[in-house]
């Protein structure tokens, strides 16, 4: 992928992570193309990009779309992040050294002083916090030395990140107070204790998933078989 391609997926998963369009709604790589400055191949590389990446989705004969919000999908990411995250956190606090502590440490610290909401834009999460949150759940797992499961966390995560950062508005993800769950993963991790790692896990992305619902950017489904 040549730099301008680069640019040109940063630029339209912001615009998408920013719900500048509506879920579901239809990607013109023709206007895309004259809004960013690029050409039409370039733009529709990089939509076929994004559509690996979860953001997008692409419909033979039709073109592209921003990706739909759908629950019962969510829960079923949500489920197998609790538990395949669950176990390759045991393996890091299990296998991980002094320095994986103190890389997480340090991640935290960068999560604790990144902004999450700028003073200009108060609805929305910052990228800057954004990345700082990915990274710090990042090297939570690196220690497990088990890269199918770092990957898999990776691309789970991304697949919520549109969830996440169209909830942002709401005042029920306002309300969250996620600074101190990070605190308590983080303290989880440092004490050893794989259990109760795992349950704030769990916990953790829950929420997110009650924010979604409290946010009233889906509507609830029943469970298969009730």
């Amino acid at each position: 992928m040549s730099e301008a391609g680069s640019r040109i997926i940063s630029s339209i998963r912001r615009a998408i992570l920013n719900g500048e369009w509506v879920p579901g709604g239809k990607l013109q790589p023709a206007a895309l193309a004259a809004q960013f400055g690029t050409s039409t191949t370039v733009v529709r590389e990089a939509l076929a990009r994004l559509a690996g990446d979860g953001l997008v989705t692409s419909e033979r004969n039709r073109g592209f779309f921003v990706q739909q919000l759908d629950l019962r999908q969510l829960r079923d990411i949500t489920e197998l992040r609790c538990v395949s995250e669950g176990l390759a956190a045991g393996l890091s606090v299990e296998r991980g050294d002094l320095q994986w502590e103190s890389d997480l440490i340090a991640a935290h610290h960068q999560l604790s002083r990144a902004p999450r909401r700028a003073p200009s834009d108060p609805a929305r999460i910052t990228d800057e916090w954004a990345y700082a949150h990915k990274q710090f759940h990042a090297k939570l797992l690196h220690a497990c030395d088990c890269p199918p499961m770092t990957k898999l966390a990776a691309d789970l995560a991304d697949s919520t990140e549109l969830y996440r950062r169209w909830a942002a508005p709401s005042t029920a993800a306002a309300v969250r107070d996620v600074e101190q769950e990070h605190r308590d993963i983080l303290e989880a991790a440092l004490d050893r204790d794989a259990a109760k790692l795992a349950a704030l896990l769990r916990s953790h992305y829950e929420a997110t998933v009650q924010v979604v619902l409290d946010a009233g950017l889906v509507a609830d489904v029943a469970p298969v078989g009730s």
